[in-house]
């Protein structure tokens, strides 16, 4: 059974909430990135400190001072001095262990008195312990009892004598006993009035130990979000740069397809015209000549117009098609020039299918012949030459004109500029163009772009 769907409200208040949160963590972390490592640091020491000062106070902490009644005392102090009595009481010794009265009878009377250590005596051995002298050594600290008889006491006499000391002796410890009992309890009485009474007792109640670990935790957190963030935002901020740079890249590309385009559209009417009229006038002084010039012109129409679109779609086309419109141009310019024009092209089939931009070694024919060629009056030899070196795909035009500038008909060099700049834009480094003197006179314009095949189909009707 499904479960049933959460209502509206709470699911929008929840991505509300959700959409709140993202949005503060991003900000928090776009500031964490900004501050430098030393301003984290102290931050995170002034909030650790700050977080150990709040657990102590409120609201965090609580402080419920009390007062409480004690009835017993929490260290014993010193006992006071017992109450005075009008009848003073003799130190009463301790009667843990039997005590043994030793027993003395001469003829002065009788002697009852405490002994240290000795068994109970009979009165036969008391009587001769006295009569040979030796008494047991006595324990001055319990009392003690003597009755003096009158001379010429019988045994009767002495018996009661005796009775009548062990009875004070019983009487004497009993109220010694009793003595000992009493000052204790008025000695514990006396303690306890002392001690009683009240006192302040404070409980603290304390809710803010957590603060502390919550800090920690916190700056923690803050120096991972920093670290990975950062990192974030560097790659966002690379991946920024590399596609404006690719879109600035293919901007400038466009540019200078356009200026080509341009330029093409400046040379070709202008040739095309020549052209026409040229094949106007040899059809009425030497139509041979003319329908040869003609054809040319449709082959150098067919091979060049759709080659241009794809051109620019792509940027690159291979060789054959570039020489499928040099050949019928140059053709055409030799039936105009007759005798003062030789043409060499020097390709290997298996160059044919390499990839080269398109319109690059028109426009280099082009002002050869222009510049170089035409303004000579003797004319002179134009050579297409390309081949592999240094496994790269070098394309040479060659001619034995009048030289790099020294035409009147010189260009400005904004042809071999836009040449330049689009082989930047389509291979970086690894293409160049390179402009030589040639021998005996002229120059030699040599293009070199990677070498890279692709496949060839054949342009010629």
């Amino acid at each position: 059974m499904n479960a049933a769907p959460l209502p509206p409200t709470i699911y929008s208040r929840w991505q509300s909430f959700a959409k709140a949160v993202v949005a503060g963590f991003h900000v928090y972390a776009s500031w964490l990135v900004s501050i430098s490592w030393r301003r984290f640091v102290v931050l995170s020491l002034a909030l650790i400190i700050a977080a150990n000062i709040l657990q102590d106070l409120p609201p965090f902490t609580w402080r419920i001072k009390e007062q409480v009644l004690f009835d017993e005392p929490v260290s014993q102090p010193e006992p006071p001095a017992p109450p005075s009595s009008s009848k003073p009481i003799k130190a009463v010794p301790k009667l843990d262990k039997p005590v043994h009265f030793e027993i003395s009878i001469d003829d002065k009377g009788v002697r009852i008195s405490p002994r240290k250590g000795a068994a109970p005596a009979t009165a036969a051995s008391a009587s001769a312990s006295a009569a040979s002298g030796n008494e047991g050594e006595a324990d001055d600290s319990l009392p003690g009892v003597r009755i003096d008889l009158p001379q010429g006491a019988d045994t009767e006499q002495i018996r009661s004598a005796i009775e009548e000391a062990q009875q004070s002796i019983e009487e004497s410890v009993k109220d010694a006993r009793e003595a000992a009992q009493e000052a204790a309890r008025e000695t514990r009485d006396a303690v306890r009035e002392a001690t009683r009474g009240t006192r302040k007792r404070t409980t603290v109640i304390s809710l803010g130990d957590f603060l502390s670990n919550l800090s920690v935790l916190l700056v923690l957190a803050s120096a991972i979000i920093k670290i990975t963030y950062k990192g974030r935002i560097q790659a966002e901020v690379k991946a920024a740069q590399a596609t404006e740079t690719a879109e600035a890249e293919s901007l400038k590309r466009q540019v200078v397809e356009a200026r080509m385009a341009a330029m093409q559209a400046q040379v070709e009417p202008h040739f095309l015209f020549n052209t026409l009229a040229s094949i106007d006038h040899l059809i009425e002084t030497d139509p041979p000549r003319a329908s040869i010039m003609q054809k040319n012109l449709i082959a150098l129409l067919r091979a060049s117009m759709p080659t241009m679109r794809e051109a620019n779609a792509s940027g690159v086309r291979d060789l054959g098609r570039e020489l499928a419109v040099i050949k019928p141009y140059l053709e055409i310019l030799k039936v105009r020039m007759e005798e003062r024009l030789n043409t060499v092209i020097d390709v290997p089939d298996g160059l044919l299918s390499a990839e080269f931009p398109p319109m690059m070694m028109q426009s280099l024919v082009e002002n050869a012949i222009k510049h170089g060629l035409e303004p000579k009056a003797e004319g002179g030899t134009l050579t297409v030459k390309a081949e592999i070196l240094h496994g790269k795909l070098a394309v040479s035009v060659a001619d034995t004109g009048l030289g790099f500038g020294r035409a009147a008909t010189a260009g400005t060099g904004v042809g071999l500029a836009n040449i330049r700049e689009r082989l930047n834009l389509l291979y970086g480094a690894k293409a160049a163009v390179s402009i030589t003197e040639n021998q005996p006179s002229g120059c030699v314009v040599c293009i070199t772009v990677p070498y890279r095949s692709r496949g060839y189909e054949g342009a010629q009707a």
